[in-house]
């Protein structure tokens, strides 16, 4: 039998586990003392006294032996010679030694070609690390780990060897000593992630490096074996290989100028290929909205080298320049030229042209990347935009973009999002940030709440009483001049984003009567309000404005009526909430709750309709919500209607914020546009208003399990400085042991919480899925919860395992009830979770809960909230063991009615595990 045989052979039963643990190796000491020779390139001449059949013998018995100890001993850290090491080494490795340890970095750990790359430069990420050491070899390495798990570095990117197998030594060696090397930092460091990079192509025909250049077939042997081995050894292979090799096999020379070191554009490549692990991310470029068409190909476009992007049309400049400025932000300069030039160079084109789509063709556009070009087409401006906006998120890594061809159109015409500022102030700044969020993921309605009982926000030159400070509850004095109204219209268009404002009337309008002294209804009140919208209208340049007309007693019937033709009669479009007042057919109905024929329409005329049902994010918490969001049906249908024409998420926060950072914090604004932006473009959904994710073997689930992929990549491109109250949470399985009668005591204990209590082995009453579980939604039987029939006076257990790779301390999102941002909240007593009497164990050991800033306070609207749900308060600290840790959640409740609408009752509780800075 061959060397190489046997290691396959040991491979195979290896990765079966036929191997028993081996606790201590102090039984193979003679062996394993040759074997440590066998590192050196000195003691290759002891194999040239051996025939060359007892060679063998020794060979593939040591490698065996070697094997075995690497993966189950125990291992000390390997120190050499400090003369078997070059002068450059010891310059670089005392130099490492002197610079301060950070910990949960990036290492690039390796030789001359890991050290000519400036890894914080192309990443432009001070916590990405170069540890190369030109020269370097297998035993370098492991002289210096010691340095590195010292670190306890988040992840390592090891690539190492083509300077041992020039030197001679065995491929073999090379092999194990890799694989030491992983075995060795995850002992040392149980918590970083190791990355074994495959040894890259070299190139015969340059002659710089002959004993380096020559090495192709062990190459190839080494990187086959540590692809086989990745999973046995608790490493990812990546292969970098074949991304730089050309036709032949061999190095490509666009990447190399002697056959082994990268060029400039080698180091591109290398970065593209890596740069999803770095950052945890999908193979492919992940895109919300998924377009409705998409094909990947072999190709990629080098944005490195574009220096250009064509503008076939001058109505496509302004589009043109935000995509010259994305290019910018990366540190490249693009120009922009009129016209489209033949080049072969690789260009953007951007041109209008007949995108041909089942719906929606304005917003249709068609999106063409090949090695040398990335055409844009679009049937307007609009299209093109949208086009720009799928480039922006294909552009991710800053070298290349994946080949692809998509063409893509909405399901929906209305894709909205609607802010309260009428309770709450927030800045041009900060709305202008939303609104440019809205635009990366092609939502195009900002639907701007801007008068309310608390205050008027909105300049009216005619009468400034509505303005002034005395007149508001809140945010005294704050409101938003014409300039700034003219900025922001300004400000959306430019993103093809529709401006929305909304003066509620008659109702929501005590800030009216406080400013006048009369009802907004009162003859007098109406004559005002025409004054006002007259203003208005002639003032901006919009098409619709949305008059309220909701949760108020209508007793002007003439109210309505005269403000709608008003309104119409400047050219403008009217919108009111359903149910509502009293309109005419040709306003749109924008639902918030269940209504009955208005949904078809009357008779033959058919009136169309905004669905907001079960959409307003200041009811939902973070993780249910975005499940919710994503499984919606818009309006009931799968694609837009003559009669439903799209759907907005709604941000009402009523009680006051403590700041107008707050409202972002304490809300999902982030998560729930990018679900909602995936929903009203797809199209499609699932009936029903739900808050579960469902099955894990059912399509509902396989499909949020892979959006959720997709959105967590986007949270870690282009969320890293703003509030993104999201975390995986589709992997995450609860057995649940219920329900069990309480008698309305919350406090009964029942078996899943006793001593000695078998969970593992016991059999479920029913598998959930899910960070959040609401066993039953305080908005039942309209929202769904996971029980399909839940019944008062009972108790639930969830249990799950989950695995730590060593001691260390976990950091959670805890909670039993997460207060809607327009309900009054009664915080616990200090010592509990929630007023129900929930509990968690992990491990047996009673989780405390916060301590409250507020503990028992039956808060009202006017106090902003502090700390009482998991994402805006620290994770909390929980003690992990090495393997695996137990979660035991104990979910008891009485009734199902509060004591009245403001204090609903949340049957509900989120754990799940976080990173240490989770709250922003």
């Amino acid at each position: 039998m061959r060397d190489r045989d046997y290691i396959k052979f040991f491979s195979f039963f290896n990765c079966k586990g036929a191997i028993p643990q081996v606790r201590d190796a102090k039984g193979f000491f003679p062996l394993m003392f040759l074997v440590s020779l066998w590192d050196t390139k000195v003691n290759f001449r002891f194999f040239q006294f051996l025939s060359h059949k007892a060679a063998k013998i020794f060979f593939v018995l040591a490698f065996f032996v070697s094997l075995w100890d690497i993966s189950f001993a125990q291992i000390s850290l390997p120190h050499y010679p400090d003369s078997l090491f070059s002068t450059y080494y010891w310059q670089r490795v005392t130099q490492f030694r002197l610079l301060p340890y950070t910990q949960n970095d990036i290492i690039f750990l390796g030789n001359s070609i890991t050290d000519g790359g400036e890894w914080v430069e192309m990443f432009q990420n001070k916590h990405v690390l170069n540890r190369g050491i030109s020269g370097d070899v297998t035993t370098g390495v492991l002289n210096r780990l010691g340095d590195i798990v010292e670190r306890k570095p988040a992840k390592v990117f090891l690539l190492i060897g083509i300077n041992d197998l020039a030197r001679g030594v065995p491929p073999d060696t090379v092999l194990k000593n890799e694989l030491l090397i992983v075995r060795l930092i995850h002992q040392y460091s149980p918590a970083t992630k190791v990355y074994v990079q495959s040894m890259f192509p070299v190139n015969p025909a340059k002659h710089i490096f002959p004993t380096h250049v020559n090495k192709r077939a062990d190459i190839t042997y080494i990187n086959q074996h540590l692809k086989s081995f990745a999973d046995s050894f608790g490493y990812v292979y990546v292969d970098v290989y074949d991304a730089l090799k050309d036709s032949k096999g061999h190095l490509d020379l666009r990447y190399t100028n002697d056959g082994l070191h990268l060029l400039g554009p080698g180091y591109m490549v290398w970065k593209h290929v890596v740069f999803p692990y770095v950052y945890d991310l999908q193979q492919k470029p992940s895109l919300v909205p998924l377009p409705q068409s998409l094909q990947w190909t072999d190709e990629k476009f080098p944005m490195y080298a574009c220096k250009t992007i064509f503008v076939e049309n001058a109505s496509l400049y302004n589009t043109g320049y935000g995509l010259q400025e994305m290019f910018a932000k990366q540190g490249r300069i693009v120009s922009l030229v009129s016209g489209i030039k033949n080049t072969a160079d690789p260009a953007i084109e951007l041109r209008l042209g007949k995108v041909e789509v089942p719906l929606n063709p304005q917003a249709a556009y068609s999106l063409n990347v090949t090695d040398k070009r990335i055409i844009i087409t679009g049937n307007n401006a609009r299209g093109v935009f949208y086009g720009i906006q799928t480039l922006r998120q294909l552009m991710r890594d800053d070298v290349f973009i994946n080949g692809c061809y998509i063409k893509d159109w909405p399901a929906f015409s209305w894709r909205g999002y609607m802010v309260d500022v009428g309770r709450n102030f927030q800045s041009v700044k900060q709305l202008k940030q939303q609104i440019g969020v809205m635009a990366h993921y092609k939502l195009n309605i900002f639907h701007f709440h801007l008068t309310e009982n608390i205050a008027w926000r909105l300049q009216i030159k005619k009468y400034p009483q509505l303005t002034a400070a005395d007149n508001m509850l809140r945010d005294k004095g704050q409101y938003y001049t014409m300039d700034q109204m003219h900025d922001l219209i300004r400000y959306c268009e430019d993103r093809f984003i529709t401006l929305l404002p909304e003066i509620d009337m008659p109702g929501h309008s005590d800030a009216f009567t406080r400013a006048f002294g009369f009802n907004m209804q009162s003859d007098s009140g109406l004559q005002v309000m025409k004054n006002i919208m007259s203003e208005v209208d002639s003032t901006y340049d919009i098409p619709y404005i949305h008059i309220g007309a909701d949760e108020v007693k209508i007793h002007n019937k003439n109210f309505l009526p005269e403000i709608i033709r008003l309104i119409h009669s400047q050219s403008k479009k009217t919108i009111g909430w359903a149910p509502g007042g009293n309109y005419d057919n040709s306003t749109i109905r924008q639902l918030w709750q269940s209504e009955g024929p208005q949904e078809s329409g009357y008779g033959n005329e058919v009136i169309r309709h905004i669905d907001s049902r079960d959409l307003y994010l200041n009811h939902m918490d973070p993780l249910s919500g975005v499940v919710s969001i994503f499984d919606r049906k818009i309006g009931g249908v799968k694609y837009q209607t003559k009669a439903m024409l799209g759907g907005e998420i709604c941000l009402w926060n009523d009680d006051r914020a403590k700041s107008q950072k707050d409202i972002l914090r304490m809300n999902l604004a982030y998560p729930a546009m990018l679900a909602f932006a995936e929903r009203t473009w797809q199209g499609r959904g699932y009936d029903g208003f739900l808050t579960n994710m469902g099955s894990d073997t059912s399509a509902r689930y396989q499909a949020f399990k892979k959006f959720e992929n997709r959105l967590l990549d986007q949270k870690e491109e282009f969320f890293k400085h703003k509030p993104f109250p999201y975390v995986r949470q589709a992997d995450i399985d609860w057995k649940m042991f219920g329900p069990f009668e309480n008698y309305g005591d919350s406090a009964a204990k029942f078996w899943p919480e006793e001593k000695g209590a078998s969970l593992p082995d016991s059999t479920a009453n029913l598998v959930l899925s899910g960070g959040t579980i609401w066993l039953r939604h305080f908005f039942a039987p309209l929202v769904s919860g996971s029980l399909k029939d839940p019944k008062p006076n009972t108790t639930w257990y969830a249990y799950r395992r989950i695995y730590s790779l060593g001691d260390t301390t976990g950091y959670f999102w805890i909670s039993f009830y997460n207060p809607s941002r327009s309900h009054v909240v009664s915080t616990p007593r200090l010592g509990q979770w929630d007023k129900r009497g929930s509990k968690t164990w992990i491990d047996g050991q009673l989780i405390p809960p916060p301590h409250w800033t507020y503990p028992g306070r039956d808060d009202n609207s006017e106090n902003p909230l502090v700390d009482e749900s998991y994402e805006y308060r620290p994770p909390t600290k929980v003690y992990l063991k090495k393997g695996w840790n137990s979660i035991l959640v104990k979910a008891p409740v009485e009734s199902f009615r509060g004591k009245d609408w403001q204090h609903p009752v949340k049957w509900m509780f989120t754990l799940v595990e976080v990173e240490k800075n989770s709250s922003k």
